[in-house]
């Protein structure tokens, strides 16, 4: 059964079971109604525990059901039946006590934690405010400054942090079940959350300006104010009000656009890396070599170590060896400072630096970030050829070139496969597994398994020029030059970008990452023969007048102490550029700019999943989202023309 109830002395133990992760199902919260009735009834009973089998507590609300008609009972009355029990309801919370997993414990009397155990109200990342009075009872639990973080923020907190607050009573040293029991043997009184007065604002202009930030740093995504206003309502109106205007809201947002996007981005997140050769069985990956110590390569290291991975890294000479280390040793201090790292020495233990390749003899896996240039790369596999175990397998962090040739000249190019991380690597989210023709199924499920154990959200990409992303991307950018040559500015082409949704315009973008990384890319199609006639060079112009970003202060943008304004130099060569194409100036309507940018990246998108490069338009949308900054409340870019 979904929720069983058992007795131990006087105590009833109700267990939710509902793999995997417990979700708040029409099941589970019928079997909560009847075990309230059972307890109720039942006069050998004098408390109850509320608990849950498997490895988390309530997770949340069934997301499936949200598609389809509500169906009773409503997760806000079974949490007004165990409130209003006559038998104190005590619950015991491992693992994760998320969304409607966090109010049904709170509509507890009592709650008692494993320490590991993580709470949080985070419905507004599915386009969502809390719909069973968390915006009411969490307040009253832990203040209203910290609520807002929760619920407008959508940021879980740990046991510590709960119990410091006062959301939780204690937290468990030992079994937890057996630690909720004795609590309630030792008897514990009714304590309604609902019952408590209102805290308010103990810092009244605190909380407005955090309030204010996410107005601000929303950018068009209507959970997070609608989540503040119904905060605010539970901070003031009395709570029959409170409770009815956040079910209202609740029930209004789970049928808007925008609820529907983060769903489907939701569902595509956990559908990602479905390929059958996944169910192969893995190659064992503990030690991990990184041949580049750059940018990137230092932060593919940092990761690696930070996930519990052993890490050697090699580079062409002494000089660049130590710099690639203090890279290293940087990225990781600043995790510790910000809390994500634990132990930063015993950390750093596990990595080490040489010049000779010999280095790598026992390594699981290498990846390499050296200079995007084909034969740099072959150079590099064959040098690796040579000293790795012939198990070990051999990545490439390309962004564009072609794997399989990267492959070619191994003894066994089934080894060999694309590891395609985005910058920062220890921070961004995405992860785009290449696969070449030859690859062996077993590669193919190490990589799946890996980009988990380095806490990615990884998606299988066949082998074209700039796999998925880059090149829709590639599209995205030209068509951004070709609004310039119509009349557009920069600054206006990215100001429609921000208030469309994106952190930043496709101009700051490239600035932050380099004009270098483009144009060494565009010059090798030239070479190529892929470029056609009639490209547009602003950009390539840029690059050769050292206008690389902010590295060189110059760019897109010209920057000074880091800030970027306007550039003279930039609007004179696209004048020039639009006289030399016979393009007379313009008044642009910056109204056009995100219609004509979106049908360049949903054209592009399209070919991508007709040559099957992407496997679906759900992993085409999962990265765009995590890998380019896609609004992830506008569900991606072929979602939002469905």
């Amino acid at each position: 059964m979904t929720v069983t109830v058992q007795t131990l002395g006087r105590v009833a133990i109700v267990t939710i079971d509902n793999p995997p992760v417990n979700a708040a199902s029409q099941a589970v919260r019928a079997g909560l109604v009847d075990a309230v009735a059972q307890t109720e009834a039942d006069a050998t009973i004098d408390a109850v525990v509320l608990t849950c089998a498997g490895r988390t507590f309530v997770a949340g609300a069934d997301v499936r059901e949200f598609d389809l008609p509500p169906v009773a009972p409503h997760l806000p009355d079974v949490i007004a039946a165990i409130e209003a029990a006559s038998k104190p309801w005590i619950a015991a919370l491992h693992g994760s006590a998320l969304g409607g997993g966090l109010e049904l414990a709170m509509g507890c009397h009592h709650r008692i934690a494993e320490a590991s155990a993580r709470m949080g109200l985070p419905e507004v990342t599915l386009g969502l405010v809390p719909g069973a009075g968390g915006t009411v009872r969490l307040p009253r639990l832990v203040g209203a400054e910290l609520a807002l973080t929760m619920i407008a923020g959508g940021k879980p907190i740990s046991a510590q942090e709960a119990l410091d607050a006062g959301l939780i009573d204690a937290i468990a040293q030992g079994d937890l079940v057996q630690k909720a029991c004795d609590l309630a043997a030792a008897g514990v009184d009714l304590r309604p959350t609902l019952v408590k007065l209102v805290i308010g604002k103990s810092d009244a202009t605190r909380f407005d300006r955090i309030a204010s930030d996410m107005r601000r740093k929303a950018r068009g995504q209507v959970s997070v104010p609608a989540a503040i206003d119904a905060l605010e309502r539970g901070l003031t109106l009395p709570a029959t009000e409170a409770l009815a205007a956040e079910r209202a809201t609740f029930l209004s947002l789970k049928t808007s656009e925008q609820a529907r996007a983060l769903r489907h981005i939701f569902f595509a997140e956990r559908a990602a890396l479905s390929d059958p050769r996944t169910k192969a069985t893995p190659r064992p990956i503990a030690r991990i070599g990184v041949i580049g110590g750059g940018t990137m390569g230092a932060g593919i290291a940092s990761l690696c170590l930070m996930r519990g991975l052993t890490v050697t890294l090699i580079e062409r000479d002494a000089s660049s060896l130590d710099a690639g280390s203090a890279r290293v040793r940087s990225t990781l201090e600043s995790s510790a400072k910000r809390g994500l790292l634990v132990d930063l020495d015993a950390t750093f233990a596990r990595f080490d630096a040489a010049t000779d390749d010999s280095a790598l003899a026992d390594v699981d896996l290498v990846i390499e970030a050296v200079f995007e240039e084909m034969e740099v790369k072959k150079q590099v596999f064959r040098r690796l050829d040579a000293v790795t175990r012939p198990d070990a397998i051999l990545a490439t962090n390309t962004s564009y070139l072609d794997v399989t040739e990267i492959a070619a000249g191994l003894r066994d190019p089934s080894r060999a496969i694309g590891l395609h991380f985005f910058s920062p690597a220890h921070i961004m989210k995405l992860l785009e597994i290449v696969l070449p023709a030859s690859v062996a199924d077993d590669v193919v499920a190490t990589a799946a398994r890996l980009s988990k154990t380095l806490g990615k959200i990884g998606v299988f990409s066949g082998v074209c020029d700039g796999f998925i992303g880059n090149r829709i991307m590639s599209a995205y950018r030209t068509e951004a030059d070709r609004l310039l040559i119509d009349g557009a500015s920069p600054e206006q082409v990215d100001a429609a970008m921000r208030d469309y949704g994106f952190p930043m315009g496709v101009f700051e973008m490239q600035d932050l990452a380099g004009l270098d990384i483009a144009w060494a890319m565009r010059k090798r199609r030239l070479a190529q023969g892929l470029s056609g006639e009639g490209d547009i060079r602003i950009a390539d112009r840029l690059c050769e007048q050292g206008r690389f970003g902010r590295k060189t202060d110059a760019g897109w943008y010209d920057f000074t102490d880091g800030k970027a304004t306007p550039s003279d130099a930039v609007t004179a060569i696209i004048v020039e550029e639009r006289q030399a194409m016979g393009v007379a100036d313009a008044v642009f309507e910056t109204k056009d700019v995100m219609t004509r940018i979106l049908g360049a990246m949903v054209q592009e998108a399209e070919a991508v999943l007709a040559e099957g490069i992407a496997s679906s338009a759900a992993d085409i949308d999962v990265v765009m989202v995590n890998g380019y900054g896609f609004p992830r409340w506008k569900g991606g870019p072929l979602f939002t023309v469905r």
